[in-house]
């Protein structure tokens, strides 16, 4: 997962470069990232129990 999020940076800055942006096909790509950033975030929440000291 966290290797498909930076493949989607990089999939996000080579669209930006480019001469006419789609914006529509960058916003999507920016949603699926933060999808998946919020995941990762609850698997490794599931993984690390709750200690309360």
């Amino acid at each position: 997962m966290r290797t498909e999020h930076r493949d989607l940076d990089d999939a996000i800055a080579a669209l930006v470069t480019t001469a006419i942006p789609d914006q529509l096909q960058i916003a999507r790509l920016k949603k699926r990232k933060l999808r998946l950033r919020d995941e990762i975030a609850m698997i490794e929440d599931q993984m690390i129990p709750d200690i309360i000291a």
